[in-house]
């Protein structure tokens, strides 16, 4: 579905990423993780054409880059954290922005039935059909998130593009939202990238996980292949794995002693 092959990017004339080369196809996901300033916010924004960049970036075959805006909106969604609010829209009215692209070309660009029953069902999937009249700039941050994920989903993309999509989310509709983007990867032949900082939340979503620092790949792969507590700590340079089994000592103290 998409190949990426020696890819450069940047801003300002000045490369983030270097030689970036992988596959993903479809019915998959794929977890991006690394330091920050490691160029994971610089990868989905080059995989979507957000930035310029070089080397060769394919969806299906063609060039990305080829694309007009509303021909990769089509077919990609971008995900980003949750910015400032400035526009004063309904739940149901942003998630129907999700739709833009089909309602403009339809009859005076007013939604059809199809548009408004995909948005009914992904406030559904979002469980946030009780949020619908509120407007947005009332909303908690973890409400926020979920309108914007059915936004994204009302778009009806081939691959979704997440940036750290759990920040203000609570740790249940954290891991909800999490297992659906991963079924909804195998469904229809989709696929997922996003990126994370907290390796827990990045194997919820998949197993297959790309390591970057400083701007290149230092691993990729199944995760029960590649990480082990010396890759880790080149990557981040600390003891993340002794971390991890320290926090897990913690919690089965925790639970033992409440049983």
């Amino acid at each position: 579905m998409l190949q990426m092959a020696h890819v450069t990017a940047g801003y300002n004339g000045k490369n983030v990423l270097h030689d970036i080369s992988f596959d993903l196809p479809r019915g998959k996901s794929l977890s991006i993780l690394g330091p920050n300033g490691c160029g994971k916010t610089t990868l989905i924004r080059a995989i979507a054409a957000l930035i310029e960049s070089e080397g060769d970036i394919l969806l299906d075959g063609k060039d990305i880059r080829a694309m007009n805006r509303r021909e990769i909106a089509s077919k990609i969604a971008v995900m980003t954290q949750i910015s400032s609010i400035y526009f004063p829209y309904t739940v149901y009215e942003t998630v129907m922005l999700g739709r833009y692209m089909y309602t403009r070309s339809s009859f005076f660009g007013s939604p059809t039935k199809k548009d408004r029953e995909i948005v009914e069902r992904c406030l559904k999937t979002t469980d946030i059909s009780d949020l619908r009249d509120k407007m947005i700039d009332t909303l908690s941050g973890g409400q926020l998130q979920r309108v914007l994920l059915a936004r994204t989903l009302a778009q009806e993309p081939q691959l979704i593009l997440l940036d750290e999509p759990t920040n203000h989310l609570d740790i249940r509709h954290q891991l909800e939202l999490l297992d659906y983007l991963k079924e909804w990867s195998h469904t229809d032949h989709h696929a997922v990238i996003g990126v994370f900082h907290d390796i827990n939340l990045a194997m919820r979503l998949s197993e297959n996980m790309l390591f970057l620092t400083d701007g290149c790949i230092r691993g990729m792969g199944d995760a029960e292949k590649l990480i082990d507590s010396r890759f880790l700590q080149e990557v981040y340079g600390m003891d993340i794995l002794g971390y991890m089994l320290d926090s897990y000592g913690y919690w089965k103290n925790f639970k033992t002693s409440c049983a």
